[in-house]
């Protein structure tokens, strides 16, 4: 596995921002909204392109275009709906999957209650979104599933990391078909899997409590 932490100035505002518990939820959608452009846009940085020719007003140009087959997006239900926005506004032809995942508060167990993935996922290149790496259950879940249908590289973009979950990420994936892009590390995880000082439960913060 392979970690970007994306420390720009801007990442660290939002993010701060983000964090606090003034935030109300109009105020903290937009802000992920933003952050996850600017996430995307350093996870995309070795995206598979393909050399093209086209036609200026004054000449031939040499440029890029993205590489059939075209990436995937897959938002890890639900709180990484909130991040899909941002990440499709900058790669608009990309295919969309879902997956949900549940969280057992006592076991801290994810389970899997929907998938709608592609059954070949042949040399393609996935974009998970998932606002936090806790304790990294989910992810491995999720990741094992890409790989399982063939993806090529799989990034994971994530608005905020703990060491455990980035631990547990590695340990699954020693391999470098695996990243991760994230907005900041922090210090630990709680005793009830929340990222310290983290910023909460994000899909609640992003949808409201259910």
């Amino acid at each position: 596995m392979r970690t970007l932490l994306a420390d720009h100035p801007l990442v660290t505002h939002k993010l701060t921002l983000l964090r606090s518990a003034d935030t109300d939820s109009a105020t903290f959608r937009r802000l992920t909204d933003e952050l996850v452009t600017l996430l995307a846009y350093e996870a995309t940085r070795d995206i598979r392109v393909e050399q093209v020719s086209v036609t200026t007003p004054v000449g031939v140009a040499t440029g890029a275009s993205l590489a059939d087959p075209k990436p995937l997006i897959v938002p890890v239900l639900r709180a990484g709906i909130g991040m899909l926005d941002g990440m499709t506004r900058l790669l608009p032809s990309a295919s969309v999957g879902f997956v949900g995942m549940v969280r057992d508060e006592e076991s801290l167990v994810a389970a899997t209650y929907a998938n709608r993935l592609p059954t070949d996922l042949a040399g393609r290149e996935v974009f998970v979104l998932d606002p936090m790496l806790a304790t990294g259950g989910t992810l491995v879940t999720v990741i094992s599933m890409l790989l399982d249908r063939g993806a090529s590289a799989v990034t994971a973009i994530c608005l905020l990391a703990a060491p455990e979950g980035l631990t547990k990420i590695d340990e699954a994936f020693p391999g470098d078909e695996v990243r991760i892009v994230t907005g900041a590390v922090d210090d630990r995880l709680n005793h009830k899997g929340y990222i310290v000082p983290g910023l909460g439960d994000a899909g609640d913060r992003l949808f409201g409590e259910v």
